[in-house]
Order: structure tokens, then C-alpha cells, then sequence
């Protein structure tokens, strides 16, 4: 099983997006089971909060049902225990790093790293304001993410 832990600075915006458009692909191709996937934040300050609304409602459109999710911080044990951390901005890197006292399995990466988009950030809608594009930034990093895994 590969456990993938998606991290951004809330978690009700970006990084339970990538978690729910993420799941949906494994289900899709038939192996929920082989994945186990969550996203939490680097910060305190949504704890116990629900997916932003205008997320949500992109995710619903996509028919993606995300009702049970409630926002939650990063643990050290997360580190040990997940495979793959993979955040949305150098930002949360940098946040993320300093919580788990740097990388040394080297299990942190940007989600677009994962793409032929290297090095950029997926943008925090909340500030943008650009939800759609948002989605469209992580369905592309997804799809690229589950592409490398299964290459592995």
C-alpha cells in the first residue's frame, strides 16, 4: 500500500482537494485499496474547520463527495508514516521542514515536481481567488503524480 499525505497551509482549501481529485483516480482505475490518502495543514488556524465552500462545490461538480473531512494539523508521526508528503508551495515546504526537522528519507516534494511543471507552486485560491484554476492546477499534478507512481 503507498500512503500519500497531501500538506498546504490550511487544509481546507488545496491540500483536501489534491486528496479527494486524488482518491477519485485511484478509484477510478481500480485501486483504492492499494493507496491510503489524507491531507492536512501546516497550521493551527482551520483546525476542525470543513473544506472551504467554493472548493467543496468544485469537488461536487466533479461529483466528488467530500462532506467528512475536517481540517487537521500535521503530526511528526505523519513523517514516519507516510510515504509520500507531497505540498503545494515552497512556503509549506519550508513550514513542513521545519516541523519535522528537515527530510532525511526525502519524501517532501511540491506536487507539480511531479510534473513537467517542476518547481511551481499550485497558487492558494483563498488569496487568488482563482478556485477553478486551482482544480485544474491539482487534477494536473495528480494525474502526473499517478502516472510516476505507477511507473515505480
Amino acid at each position: 500500500m503507498i500512503k500519500i499525505l497531501f500538506v498546504c497551509h490550511g487544509n481546507i482549501c488545496r491540500s483536501p482537494m489534491a486528496e479527494y481529485v486524488f482518491k477519485d483516480i485511484v478509484i477510478k482505475n481500480g485501486e483504492g485499496n492499494d493507496f491510503e490518502i489524507s491531507s492536512c495543514a501546516t497550521s493551527q488556524e482551520e483546525i476542525g474547520n470543513p473544506i472551504y465552500p467554493p472548493i467543496k462545490k468544485i469537488l461536487e461538480n466533479q461529483g466528488i463527495a467530500c462532506d467528512d473531512k475536517r481540517a487537521r494539523q500535521f503530526q511528526i508521526d505523519d513523517y514516519a508514516y507516510y510515504d509520500m508528503i507531497i505540498v503545494m508551495d515552497e512556503y509549506n515546504k519550508h513550514n513542513l521542514l521545519r516541523m519535522c526537522q528537515q527530510d532525511p528519507q526525502n519524501k517532501v516534494s511540491l506536487l507539480l515536481d511531479h510534473s513537467d511543471r517542476k518547481g511551481q507552486p499550485i497558487s492558494d485560491p483563498w488569496y487568488t481567488r482563482k478556485f477553478d484554476q486551482c482544480y485544474e492546477d491539482i487534477l494536473y499534478g495528480c494525474e502526473s503524480l499517478y502516472k510516476k507512481v505507477k511507473l515505480q
